[in-house]
């Protein structure tokens, strides 16, 4: 037996009960991450290097790589792929013409999961509708055989809610056109721009209904075709759309962690979807929410080890019908989540946080919002959604959710278009953001006090 000197055994001792050393405070973490250059190396390297991102293609696939050679490079653990099988969906040849009364191109983009015309394009009337009730309440006979076409007002809203009111003319029109007979469908774009960009977006084909080509005019087209339909004349249009289903392939969600110092304590779940349509390159959608959450993740773990569990998830085959939350909550429903929240509405200023939790007077969340205050952040009263991608995990756990609520006065002006590039980024408010993410994460990953499971089902759009 070899024996150590009195002081030996002292150090020995003290070093083997001592606390782990204490971690810089929420508010050092949330003042510093107003310097972040993180968020923006991430969001530039995947939308320069990467570019688009459609799901279940070769492009994705490619993000996915990308992706794990940089959160590895951050210096995250346990970096991983979880891939599912998906159905394809392609884009092809998409144009628009009216043939009369007044000859004229329309800028016009394919719906996702639309089905193709004809390869020589489909010829017929339009007949014209403002909003989706007046659609619903329609005559079948007034529309059979007929290019449906739906316009409608989307409201500018910080909080984004009338994306809420109209998106269902994308998510539910081609379906109810389809059952009423159509030949084919167009819709004003779900957007607030006045510009002729398209916004694309996906619907889906409800049971039993044989599907139709569905597409979108820009804002300025859209209106267009509502005044010259107002004159009462005849109008006929040339669609041509060349997109369509193209089998199977594999998506996946890529994972990475920050690990905490106590097992038991369980996951906090954060992300955003590293899919995105393929017009532009997904810089805002989503390109800036996993940048946003994975840089907040990364100043968290680079101050210290928390106690809990940081897992951030870059999600697959969001755009497409949210296939990649789906599958990470079956792949995950008997693990212990604190707390799950997202990041996918763009990049400007987080203004109010909202939680959905069976403890909503909880003093954790008071004090939260004191965190929160000094970045011009306020506290909503409605419950949180969580969003696409971790609303199943939510529900399927009952797991306290937040939503970090962005300002989305500017989102919808490129949601789903072309334009929806890196140029429509502000540094300053991306910043901000990473602050917002880095206080609370900091917050909830530190604290052993737990907000309690909701009392059901998380709420969703």
């Amino acid at each position: 037996m070899i024996r150590l000197p009195f002081v030996a055994l002292f150090v020995a001792a003290a070093t083997a009960t001592a606390a782990p050393a204490a971690t810089p405070s929420p508010e050092v973490l949330r003042d510093a991450a107003l310097d972040d250059g993180i968020a923006w190396d991430i969001v530039e390297g995947l939308t320069t290097e990467v570019g688009q991102r459609l799901a279940g293609t070769e492009a994705e696939a490619r993000a996915r790589d990308w992706a794990v050679k940089k959160l590895k490079a951050l210096g995250f653990a346990n970096v991983h792929v979880e891939t599912y099988t998906m159905p394809v969906w392609r884009r092809g040849i998409e144009t628009a013409e009216i043939i009369s009364p007044y000859p004229q191109k329309l800028a016009v983009t394919a719906l996702g999961n639309s089905v193709p015309t004809p390869a020589q394009g489909l010829t017929a009337e339009v007949v014209g509708f403002d909003g989706m009730e007046a659609l619903k309440a329609a005559d079948p006979s007034s529309i059979r055989g007929k290019i449906v076409f739906v316009n409608h007002a989307m409201a500018v809203q910080q909080d984004g809610g009338s994306y809420g009111e109209v998106g269902v003319i994308r998510r539910l029109g081609p379906s109810v056109a389809a059952a009423k007979g159509a030949a084919a469908i167009v819709i004003r774009s779900i957007g607030t721009d006045r510009h002729r960009m398209p916004h694309t977006g996906v619907q889906t084909w409800a049971a039993g209904v044989q599907p139709i080509p569905a597409a979108a005019l820009s804002v300025s087209d859209a209106e267009q075709m509502a005044r010259i339909l107002a004159q009462g004349k005849p109008v006929k249009l040339h669609l041509t759309i060349g997109a369509g289903p193209a089998g199977t392939a594999q998506s996946g969600n890529v994972v990475a962690e920050v690990p905490g110092r106590d097992p038991k304590a369980g996951i906090l779940l954060v992300g955003g979807h590293l899919d995105s349509w393929d017009l532009g390159t997904g810089a805002i959608d989503d390109g800036a929410g996993v940048a946003i959450t994975a840089a907040a993740a990364k100043r968290i773990m680079d101050a210290g080890r928390p106690l809990r569990t940081i897992r951030v998830v870059w999600f697959g085959a969001e755009e497409v019908g949210g296939l990649g939350g789906d599958a990470y909550a079956k792949a995950h429903a008997g693990e212990k989540h604190v707390l799950v929240g997202e990041s996918d509405s763009g990049a400007d200023r987080v203004w109010r946080f909202t939680t959905s939790s069976g403890s909503p007077q909880s003093p954790l969340i008071g004090r939260l919002s004191s965190l929160l205050a000094p970045l011009g952040i306020t506290r909503g009263k409605d419950p949180a959604h969580g969003g696409t991608d971790v609303a199943p995990a939510a529900a399927a756990t009952r797991s306290p959710v937040i939503d970090l609520r962005q300002d989305a006065s500017r989102y919808f002006d490129v949601h789903h278009t072309a334009d929806d590039t890196l140029d429509r980024i502000d540094k300053d408010q991306l910043r901000q953001n990473v602050a917002a993410w880095t206080a609370t994460l900091a917050f909830f990953a530190n604290d052993p006090a737990e907000l309690a499971p909701t009392t059901g089902a998380a709420h969703t759009e």
